[in-house]
């Protein structure tokens, strides 16, 4: 065990008093040490039901404690940690067990009468009373030995582990504590789930590994997050922008203060820049991330005052990595063109698990080709234009959805709105809007396509204007277009 690999035991040591998790759900808290003695009790249990360095140890749960425990436990081992989406079906339960072949199985006891019936598995309550006693950690875990599967959303097909080692997780809390100056006062509060990077990588091992706080809120309510950010004094926080949405049109956020509050982070789907506009009137600090399972998450920093006359960017690449913009010469473009973001360095992942074909796609030259389009502007700030897949092509021209969707958020009358490219026998592809309008309101689609065609050029007008009652989302919130092009194509 090298003290890279097992830096909570360090962290203990130094600030054994410290709080380091809390538990919205219970009201539980743990310090440092106590966090550091309940993961040495799960080692302990581990072992005893033979897991060796290598296995893979799976886990069903919201956000709670046992979700870092694990993790943390694992790591010292040299398991592997596979956190599951607790929102799956059975069948999807299946596909992913026996991809990845788990020693054991952990549930948190809120979930076992969501379990088939078929999976053996333990509760985590189970080695929280474990005794202790002989723990041999006679195997040695280095910095590139595998420590997590995390398994994307496969609205793309089926989903992909994404092994990520020791070196990656490791590399990006040093670079996001350093590029973000992430100090051990820091305090957030995470209702992003930690089967996902967003919810384990993004904020809360950075800042346990500087020593600071985590609020694990499992069920997301937009009047618990606005109390909870200002009753125990939240310093940053990460959300989605469909959170945000919620909590801005709440009426609490009109009389809170965040007067701690140095940071609002939005990631995991293009923010619309109305938001931006909410928290500037407020004089509050918001500003966009960008970030991927692949690679950290974290990628990019942008000073909040940058983000204020730079709305829409996700800033310049963090400290120890390299980025590049490509296009489809494979050439690097020049400022203001777009073409494929690529990404280099100690975070980003290793492989997919079970995948070697889909692993040597995505990795070429040391370079992990991301699949998001971006652009660079004169002054080396990066903007995510969107998915590559997600580009419409339609009579010959490139139209990125992203450019539309900003566009039409601004509209007074639209509350939320996605662009897709529907299948045409004369364009190949259709410019396509599904829109959400506010409540109370009312417009035409010939209003929709005039305010468009007002701003930016006529192949990029929609063709076909569709009203729904709400957009198609994953379960995190990030819109899915996939699922929208079907529900459209139906109409």
């Amino acid at each position: 065990m090298m003290w890279e690999t097992d830096w909570l035991s360090s962290r203990a040591r130094l600030t054994p008093d410290r709080e380091a998790v809390v538990e919205l759900g219970t009201g539980s808290r743990w310090t440092f040490l106590q966090l550091d003695e309940r993961v040495w009790r799960a080692v302990g249990f581990l072992q005893k039901q033979g897991v060796k360095k290598g296995d893979r140890v799976a886990l069903i749960s919201p956000n709670a404690v046992g979700c870092l425990e694990l993790l943390f436990a694992c790591g010292r081992m040299g398991a592997i940690f596979v956190p599951l989406n607790f929102r799956l079906g059975v069948a999807e339960w299946d596909y992913i067990l026996e991809d990845c072949q788990p020693k054991l199985l952990f549930y948190h006891p809120s979930m076992q009468s969501t379990l088939p019936g078929n999976i053996s598995a333990y509760s985590t309550d189970e080695y929280v009373d474990e005794a202790g006693g002989p723990i041999d950690l006679s195997e040695s875990v280095g910095l590139e030995d595998p420590y997590l599967i995390i398994y994307t959303g496969g609205t793309t097909g089926r989903p992909k582990g994404v092994v990520l080692s020791h070196k990656n997780v490791f590399w990006n809390s040093i670079n996001t504590i350093v590029s973000w100056g992430i100090k051990e006062e820091d305090i957030t509060l995470t209702y992003l789930p930690m089967f996902h990077t967003g919810g384990l990588n993004a904020l809360s091992l950075p800042i346990l590994h500087m020593g600071g706080k985590v609020i694990l809120g499992q069920k997301f309510d937009p009047l618990e997050a606005i109390q909870t950010l200002e009753e125990e004094r939240c310093s940053i926080v990460l959300m989605v922008p469909t959170m945000y949405h919620m909590v801005i049109t709440h009426p609490a956020f009109a009389e809170a203060s965040f007067q701690t509050v140095h940071t609002f982070l939005s990631g995991g789907a293009p923010c619309p820049h109305s938001i931006y506009e909410v928290f500037e009137k407020r004089g509050l600090r918001f500003k966009e991330g960008y970030g991927l399972t692949e690679a950290g998450p974290n990628n990019y920093y942008i000073h909040p005052l940058d983000a204020l006359r730079k709305r829409g960017s996700v800033g310049k690449p963090m400290f120890h990595s390299q980025v590049k913009i490509v296009g489809e010469t494979g050439e690097e473009v020049k400022p203001n063109e777009v073409g494929e973001l690529y990404i280099q360095g100690h975070h980003v992942f290793d492989y997919y698990y079970n995948k070697p074909e889909e692993t040597r796609l995505a990795k070429q030259d040391g370079w992990l080709q991301t699949g998001d389009l971006a652009k660079r502007d004169v002054e080396g700030y990066y903007y995510i234009v969107g998915r590559k897949k997600d580009m419409i092509i339609t009579g010959g021209e490139n139209v990125y959805p992203q450019e539309i969707e900003h566009l039409l958020d601004q509209h007074p009358s639209i509350d939320e709105v996605a662009v897709v490219g529907l299948p045409d026998p004369k364009w190949g592809e259709v410019v396509s809007a599904a829109i959400v309008l506010k409540t109370g309101e009312r417009i035409l689609e010939q209003e929709v396509a005039e305010y468009v065609a007002s701003h930016l050029g006529r192949y990029k007008v929609p063709k076909k204007i569709f009203f729904v009652e709400e957009l198609a989302k994953t379960p995190i919130g990030k819109i899915d277009r996939k699922q929208i092009v079907h529900q459209l194509q139906v109409l």
